[in-house]
């Protein structure tokens, strides 16, 4: 993955922070600790570190965060040490530099993809691609549709993933879960997921080949199957009118011009994206 943020400087000592699910009781307040550079605790509160942290040193953050999970293939293969680097890389001045400001929808809005995650129903996925010859896994992203919005919008989830030799490498078809999202606070989002979609089929040259082959006319028949194929689109909704559908907290830790780091609340997992082409 190339980096396109500045080299690495110097960086003032950080200190410690307590990140807080703001709306919620104390009971949800996540606490975690900062370290300087010589590796000792802090017990100052960093209240005003937004304010202290030169532009600079915040894209050498972001660089040093991106190119700690860049090996990981997206959270799949980590050690303890790097799990630790990335926890370490997001909470010291990433996710304390926005504590407290609120979810700016504007820059919420648009297409971002998956560079890493411990959520354990993501990797869950990465680990049948890794182990299982018929199923890959292309990108992941989020595309958020708030633009015009003051209080939620709506949010996608899309998988791209494919069959080796019937479907096109890793943008086989399309997996798409969608959910609308309400701003409960600052920086806590709740979703209600709504409808799980199959779509965008795109077959293989050697499937095609197969149904209709170039060197023979193609017959009607061949040609409504391959149209079937790829207009093809099952949606599976997640609730109806006497069950409502599974819904999730989702803490958005840190989020500017191109990138977005969250947290699913309860322990779901950690997410770090970066800004994508629009889908």
């Amino acid at each position: 993955m190339e980096l396109a943020f500045g080299p690495p400087s110097s960086f003032p000592p950080a200190k410690t922070c307590t990140r807080e699910t703001d709306g919620f009781p104390t009971s949800h307040r996540v606490p975690f600790k900062l370290y300087d550079q010589r590796g000792a605790r802090s017990v100052t509160c960093c209240a005003t570190q937004r304010a202290q942290v030169p532009e600079l040193s915040l894209e050498n953050e972001k660089h040093n965060l991106l190119r700690a999970v860049q090996e990981t293939q997206r959270g799949l293969i980590t050690s303890a040490d790097q799990r630790s680097n990335i926890e370490e890389a997001m909470q010291v001045n990433l996710e304390c530099y926005c504590s407290g400001v609120p979810i700016d929808l504007v820059k919420l809005d648009g297409t971002w993809r998956l560079q890493y995650t411990s959520a354990r129903d993501v990797l869950i996925l990465l680990e049948s691609a890794a182990t299982l010859p018929f199923f890959q896994v292309g990108q992941i992203f989020q595309k958020f549709n708030c633009l015009d919005q003051s209080n939620g919008g709506v949010v996608y989830n899309v998988v791209k993933w494919s069959i080796p030799t019937l479907l096109e490498e890793d943008n086989g078809v399309t997996l798409l879960v969608s959910a609308k999202f309400s701003v409960l606070s600052a920086r806590n989002i709740y979703l209600q997921f709504e409808e799980v979609t199959f779509e965008d089929i795109n077959i293989s040259g050697e499937l095609q080949a197969l149904i209709a082959p170039a060197l023979l006319p193609r017959s009607f028949f061949s040609l409504q199957i391959l149209q079937f194929i790829r207009t093809f689109k099952a949606q599976i909704p997640l609730g109806n009118q006497d069950r409502r559908s599974v819904g999730g907290l989702y803490y958005l830790s840190y989020l500017d011009n191109n990138m977005l780091l969250g947290r699913a609340v309860g322990g779901g997992g950690a997410f770090v994206f970066t800004r994508a082409q629009p889908l």
